[in-house]
């Protein structure tokens, strides 16, 4: 009895590892068989993809610190208000390849930035493409709408969200991950491009990027 004891008690890691080798080769089949396969997005969003993949040459010089959408994503439908204070949404905006800007006065870049952002939706406004910038001041309502008048910005559209939910709404798909946040959206609602931090919107490498994810330029490309 002495002697059979010591050699059961080996054999208990010997069987343990044996477990864990078939749980591991049973999770292996699974993955294999597609059932343990991370989501792989919604299918409407492979158009903005296939964009994302077509205009990567054009991601150089003043936006080349853009990161083109390497999987299906489509966005949180981003709730926020316009001028008036009546309720929008980016659903709205479908049929439009958007760039969704969110920016706040007391981010000093993101005041560099609206400028260029204002002059680009001078350039290219229309039915196929839109500058949504989204203020997210949480105190003074007034600040950002005396900001744009004081520089001049009058042709961005005035959108508002007092209480930054949209930040912690593309925060949570990992795409805000600080102040500005842009994100180049397709007219389905679809992830092409992502930048975190500012860019010269208003040069020509801006321009043709946007004018190529709009579909302009795609007998350039």
């Amino acid at each position: 009895m002495l002697d059979k004891t010591p050699s059961a008690r080996r054999r208990i890691p010997l069987i343990v590892a044996a477990v864990a080798v078939v749980g591991l080769a049973g999770f292996a089949a699974l993955y294999g068989l597609g059932l343990g396969r991370a989501p792989v997005g919604d299918p409407t969003c492979k158009p903005a993809l296939a964009t994302a993949q077509r205009i990567a040459p054009l991601v150089q010089g003043e936006v080349a610190a853009l990161t083109m959408a390497a999987a299906p994503l489509k966005l949180p439908d981003l709730a926020f208000e316009d001028a008036e204070g009546k309720p929008k949404r980016l659903s709205d905006f479908r049929g439009k390849t958007l760039l969704v800007n969110l920016w706040a006065t007391w981010c000093v870049p993101c005041r560099k930035e609206m400028p260029a952002l204002d002059v680009l939706q001078g350039k290219l406004a229309g039915p196929n493409f839109e500058v949504v910038a989204i203020n997210i001041d949480t105190r003074d309502p007034e600040k950002p709408k005396t900001f744009l008048k004081e520089a001049n910005l009058v042709r961005l559209g005035y959108f508002s969200d007092q209480k930054a939910k949209v930040f912690q709404d593309l925060k949570a798909v990992g795409r805000a991950l600080g102040m500005p946040t842009s994100v180049l959206v397709d007219p389905h609602g679809c992830e092409i491009a992502t930048i975190a931090g500012p860019a010269e919107w208003a040069s020509e490498d801006a321009i043709k990027l946007i004018r190529a994810a709009t579909g302009k330029a795609a007998a350039s490309l």
